[in-house]
């Protein structure tokens, strides 16, 4: 069973990251584009709307391999002071909230895309319809939970103090 969430952390890794890159490319060349037609002909008519998207689309995806790559805002400081056991402790607290919250996050925008599918919205240039762009916010937070969740089970399991499935602690004890 190891094996195979060691598979499927890969490929999930693998789609994030290229995802972001590409996500990240295409966004700058966007833009970099639009500038110079700017400048020398017309405005890209669409490419607001696409740097708007692809923002969207980066930011949730970010959001889960933040997560499992313990990239997040956190407060290491206060956190690497403590000692080991009660590290664990309130990663259990700070994971397990924080699964909730993306839970909730994800349980709300889900409601959030099916009202906009029910309202038929579509973008203005590109005439998307806006529920297929925004499906990625409830993948995002569905997402940083399972990792929240799969922190806390790392935490279980293992003797040192994990501060996210592939990520464990850097605080070193002095002595």
């Amino acid at each position: 069973m190891n094996a195979f969430f060691k598979i499927v952390g890969k490929i999930v890794d693998w789609f994030e990251v290229a995802i972001l890159s590409i996500g990240v490319f295409i966004l700058a060349a966007l833009l970099i584009a639009n500038v110079i037609a700017r400048n020398f002909f017309r405005s890209i008519y669409y490419a607001e709307e696409l740097s708007m998207i692809l923002v969207i689309i980066i930011t949730f995806v970010g959001l889960s391999y933040a997560v499992r790559k313990a990239r997040h805002i956190r407060m290491g400081a206060i956190f690497d002071a403590l000692n080991p056991k009660v590290q664990k402790v309130a990663l259990y607290v700070i994971a397990g909230y924080s699964a909730f919250i993306m839970f909730f996050m994800s349980y709300y925008a889900y409601h959030y895309v099916a009202t906009a599918r029910m309202t038929m919205q579509v973008t203005s240039s590109l005439r998307i319809p806006y529920w297929m762009i925004v499906v990625i916010v409830i993948v995002g937070f569905f997402m940083a939970g399972v990792q929240y969740i799969r922190t806390i089970i790392k935490n279980i399991y293992e003797d040192e103090v994990w501060l996210s499935p592939e990520q464990q602690s850097e605080y070193e004890a002095e002595g």
